[in-house]
């Protein structure tokens, strides 16, 4: 079992910056491939970005391209949401995810593992 538990999510105004955290346990962070998805009221869950447990290869969604930056640190257990730019449309709640097998897609079906999820709110 892999433990996942996200932080900080919070109320930004629009063009404003935030970093989410995910911590993950259970398992040797350095096996697993993790990623973000995001849901907002209303609408279908969206592939946000993920990184192979590598490092080596890392996927955004189009939305969110040139925006939003992930990374880990294999020594915290750590993957971060660095999102900048943010726009109301960017409100939804973020859910951290990780894979088993190490690589990564943008389909949900990939990912074994799901946080309970942090709420982003972005004002205009």
């Amino acid at each position: 079992q892999v433990q996942l538990a996200e932080s900080g999510g919070g109320l930004v105004q629009a063009g404003g910056s935030l970093r989410l955290s995910c911590v993950a346990s259970g398992r040797t962070f350095t096996t697993l491939g993790m990623g973000w998805f995001r849901q907002a009221p209303g609408k279908e869950r969206e592939f946000v970005a993920a990184v192979s447990s590598s490092g080596g290869r890392i996927l955004y969604g189009d939305s969110v391209k040139g925006r939003f930056t992930i990374s880990r640190d294999n020594a915290k257990n750590t993957v971060y949401l660095q999102m900048n730019s943010l726009k109301p449309e960017d409100t939804a709640d973020y859910y951290c995810v990780a894979t088993l097998t190490g690589a990564i897609m943008s389909m949900s079906a990939w990912y074994n593992y799901w946080g309970q999820g942090t709420q982003v709110t972005v004002s205009s």
